[in-house]
């Protein structure tokens, strides 16, 4: 089978990152240990919880020219198809406690209180709020039914009318608003606080960090999980994460740091071409603002502003940032589905497939690839982000619909 090929039109090489090195305390200090601990052990007691598949793809390690290639299956997380059922209805797990225990005199409000709707009479009178391009909306709204709020729900105009359904099959009021993610962002904010709503946000901001950590907390789920089910003994040599606005990335880079230590692996960002904010952070050195005007069809992907948790552990730990095109996206999704030299299809989303494909487009840039230390020997690590979140636009780029090919 012959690969797609895929060009990296930017990548950089992080001379800040420290290689071969402990988890510093400036990185614990974002995201620690015991936070992520805590998330863990909370969501996997979550009714309907179990751990995704990692799917060894050594029929596509062969295609691709390195030894093992490890692929992180997030379709089928708690039936929301995404690794963001982790985050935010984690996140709102905490408000309600955090709000309730505020509320409540002489009462101790646990997380475990919120998970049995011991407060079910307070917490229906509560609203959460987020932006979203489809998942972490999603993952809120599934929360607020979970735990028993209200929730909106505020998307920008590009966004899927089949994502807006998704969210509000789960009870959640849709605000639509002009422009990108970054204006959607802004505009819950405001609606928030003039409303005494509760935002449940994945980026971080100046004034608002808590509750990121927290989302990114329960992002580790993902990454530990992978770590525990790689063959015994095996660590890999590369990390490939997508870019987003860096929440996710940030998670992951601290996990496998908080696991490995100074074997941490050689950690990769990789981002759509007209959403670049982690690579044009990384070569400014200092985070940046980048203005969207063309929307990635890895829509999860498309966002304008760094989170600045998230950059407080990529501008250390991630060794590389690159850039892709859509143009593999469609490609490397039918790719998957169809199965590789003997791999099991996987239901592949858009935004899925970024990792993959800095994967390949590096290994097809023989300098790049030299650059990174990328060859035969490399044990590589992926992480497929999401399913079919969008039916009608998985089928349209991949020509069948996931059920036909999960079955």
């Amino acid at each position: 089978m012959l690969l797609p090929e895929i060009s990296i039109p930017q990548s950089h090489q992080n001379a800040t990152a420290l290689v071969d090195s402990a988890c510093p305390d400036s990185v614990n200090a974002v995201l620690d240990v015991a936070r992520c601990g805590l998330a863990r052990n909370t969501i996997s007691q979550w009714s309907g919880y179990t751990p995704t598949a990692l799917r060894s793809l050594t029929g596509l390690a062969d295609e691709v020219g390195v030894s093992a290639l490890y692929y992180k299956d997030e379709s089928t997380r708690f039936g929301l198809g995404s690794f963001k059922a982790l985050g935010g209805a984690y996140a709102v797990q905490h408000v309600l406690r955090q709000t309730l225990d505020a509320e409540i005199p002489d009462t101790e409000v646990s997380l475990e209180d919120i998970n049995t709707q011991h407060f079910a009479d307070r917490v229906k009178n509560i609203t959460v709020v987020t932006a979203t391009d489809g998942n972490h909306g999603r993952s809120v709204a599934w929360g607020a039914q979970r735990f028993g709020c209200e929730c909106m729900i505020y998307m920008h105009e590009n966004v899927s009318q089949g994502r807006q359904e998704a969210v509000e099959a789960f009870g959640a009021k849709v605000v639509r608003v002009p422009g990108n993610y970054d204006n959607s962002v802004r505009q819950a904010d405001q609606d928030a606080k003039a409303n005494g709503w509760h935002i449940v946000s994945d980026t971080s901001y100046p004034g608002y960090m808590e509750i990121p950590r927290d989302v990114m907390a329960g992002y580790t789920l993902m990454t530990t999980e992978a770590m525990d089910q790689l063959p015994e003994g095996v660590i890999p040599t590369h990390v490939f994460i997508q870019g987003g606005c860096g929440g996710l990335a940030g998670a992951v880079g601290a996990d496998l740091w908080h696991h490995y230590g100074d074997r941490m692996p050689h950690l990769t960002v990789v981002e759509p071409v007209p959403a670049a904010c982690l690579y044009e952070s990384a070569r400014a050195g200092t985070p940046q603002l980048v203005n969207i005007v063309d929307e990635s069809l890895m829509a999860g992907l498309s966002c304008g502003e760094v989170s600045l948790l998230g950059w407080q552990i990529l501008h250390p730990g991630a060794r590389h940032f690159m850039t892709i095109s859509d143009a593999p996206v469609a490609p490397l999704m039918q790719m998957l589905a169809a199965g590789v030299c003997g791999d099991s299809p996987v239901v592949a989303g858009e935004s899925a497939i970024a990792g993959l494909a800095g994967l390949i487009g590096a290994m097809q840039n023989e300098p790049l690839a030299q650059e990174m230390n990328l060859d035969a020997k490399s044990r590589v690590l992926v992480f497929g982000t999401e399913g079919a979140t969008d039916p009608e636009v998985f089928e349209a780029l991949v020509g069948t619909s996931a059920e036909k090919i999960a079955a």
